[in-house]
C-alpha cells in the first residue's frame, strides 16, 4: 500500500524532471566552483600546478584569478535562466562550460582541478536535455532600448574618451577609456583618471549624466520586472499587470483531481486562473506557466483580485464538496451573474451545492457510471462516449 502510494506520487513526466534539474545543479556547481576557484587564485604569483602551467603568460596567470569569478557569476545567471526552461541559457551554459574548464587549466592550481573535471562533464548532459529547454526569451521593446541605451552610452563615453586621452591625466589606452567610463558612468568615480582642460570636463559631465539615466532606466526596465515577478511568485500571485488583464475568463477555483483535465481543457484558446491556497501547489502550477493566484478560494480577496467580476464563469471541482460550497457562496455574492459550475465528490452532496449557489452541478462518479452502462447496453453506439473517449 505505501510502495503503491509513493509510485502514485512520482509525475509521469519524471524522466524530464530529472534530466533538467541535473542539468541545473551541474551548472550551479561549476559557478560556485568558478567563484570559489577563482577567490584563491586572486592573488597567487604565478601558475605551478599542471604540463601548462610554465607556458601561461604573467598577464594571463595575473587575469585568470579575478575572470574566473566573473564567470562564474554569470553561470549562476544561466542556471537561473535554464531552470526557467529558456533556450538562451541553454546556450549560455553550453559557452561558459569551456570558458571555465580552460580557466581552471590556465591558474595552475590544484584547486581547479574539480572545476576542471566537472566543467568537462557537464557539457555531454547539456546536450542530452537540448530539446528540454525550449523556451523563447521574450523582451519587450522597453527592455531592449534599455539594454540599447546603456551599451549606446558605454560605447559613446569609451570612444570619446580615447578620443580626448590627452586632455585626461592617466588615460592612455582603451582599456583605461572603458574602465573611466564605467566608474563615470557609474557614479563611482576612484580620481586615478581626470579631466586637464575644459573639454575634457564638459565630457564627463555628459557621461555622468547620460550614464545615471541609462543605468536608471536599465535597471527599472531589465532589473524590475525580474524582481517583481519573482515577488509575486513568491506571494503565489499573478502580477498586477497580468491580473488587470484578465477580462472574461474562467476562475478554477480551488486544486483537485479535476484540476488538470479542467486546465488541458481550456488550454491557451481561453483565458482563465486557478485560485489555490497551497504554496507548493502555486508554485508548481507557476513554474509551468499556468496563471495562478494564490489565496483561499472561499475568501473575498483572491477572488477579487482574481476578477471575478470581470469573469465569464467558474469552475469548483476540488476532493472537498465543504470546502467548494465555501467557495461557491463567496463567488456567488462577489458576482451574482456569473454561471457557477461545481463538481460533486459525493453525490450526496449535489443538492447542498446547488443550495449554495452553483447553477449546474456534476458528480463525475453518476456520470461515469451512466455512460459505462449507456456504453455496454447499447453494443458501442453511444455518440457521446465516442466523442468524450476521443478528446472531442
Amino acid at each position: 500500500m505505501v510502495g503503491e502510494r509513493a509510485t502514485a506520487r512520482i509525475p509521469d513526466n519524471w524522466r524530464w524532471v530529472v534530466t533538467t534539474r541535473v542539468a541545473v545543479w551541474l551548472a550551479l556547481v561549476v559557478a560556485l566552483l568558478s567563484v570559489v576557484t577563482g577567490i584563491i587564485n586572486i592573488e597567487q604569483s604565478g601558475a605551478d600546478f599542471g604540463p601548462i602551467a610554465p607556458h601561461v603568460p604573467e598577464a594571463v596567470q595575473a587575469a585568470v584569478g579575478f575572470t574566473g569569478a566573473l564567470t562564474g557569476f554569470l553561470m549562476v545567471a544561466s542556471a537561473l535562466a535554464l531552470r526557467r526552461g529558456l533556450r538562451a541559457g541553454w546556450w549560455a551554459t553550453l559557452v561558459l562550460l569551456p570558458v571555465t574548464a580552460i580557466q581552471g587549466l590556465l591558474q595552475g592550481s590544484p584547486y581547479s582541478v574539480p572545476l576542471i573535471a566537472l566543467s568537462v562533464l557537464s557539457i555531454p548532459t547539456l546536450l542530452l536535455t537540448r530539446r528540454r529547454f525550449d523556451r523563447q526569451l521574450s523582451l519587450s521593446t522597453t527592455q531592449i532600448a534599455a539594454g540599447g541605451a546603456l551599451a549606446g552610452v558605454q560605447l559613446y563615453g569609451t570612444v570619446g574618451a580615447y578620443t580626448l586621452r590627452e586632455e585626461f591625466d592617466g588615460l592612455s589606452t582603451l582599456l583605461d577609456a572603458f574602465y573611466f567610463t564605467l566608474i563615470t558612468s557609474s557614479t563611482v568615480g576612484y580620481g586615478d583618471i581626470g579631466p586637464e582642460t575644459e573639454e575634457a570636463m564638459l565630457f564627463t559631465m555628459s557621461v555622468v549624466v547620460l550614464g545615471v539615466a541609462s543605468f536608471g532606466i536599465a535597471v527599472g526596465a531589465l532589473v524590475g520586472p525580474a524582481i517583481q515577478a519573482r515577488l509575486t511568485k513568491t506571494l503565489g500571485k499573478m502580477t498586477e499587470s497580468e491580473l488587470a488583464e484578465l477580462d472574461d475568463h474562467v476562475l478554477v477555483l480551488g486544486y483537485g483531481e479535476l484540476t488538470e483535465p479542467i486546465i488541458d481543457e481550456l488550454g491557451a484558446e481561453t483565458p482563465f486562473a486557478v485560485v489555490v491556497r497551497d504554496g507548493e501547489t502555486a508554485d508548481e502550477l507557476g513554474e509551468r506557466d499556468v496563471p495562478v493566484v494564490r489565496g483561499n478560494p472561499s475568501d473575498e480577496a483572491p477572488l477579487q483580485r482574481a476578477g471575478i467580476d470581470r469573469a465569464r464563469a467558474a469552475l469548483v471541482a476540488t476532493n472537498h464538496d465543504a470546502e467548494d460550497a465555501l467557495a461557491i457562496l463567496t463567488a456567488r455574492e462577489l458576482a451574482p451573474e456569473i454561471r457557477i459550475v461545481a463538481a460533486a465528490t459525493d453525490r450526496e452532496n449535489t443538492g447542498k451545492l446547488e443550495r449554495a449557489g452553483a447553477d449546474a452541478v456534476i458528480s463525475p462518479a453518476v456520470l461515469g457510471g451512466h455512460l459505462l452502462v449507456r456504453s455496454a447496453m447499447n453494443g458501442g453506439s453511444s455518440n457521446l462516449l465516442d466523442r468524450i473517449l476521443a478528446g472531442e
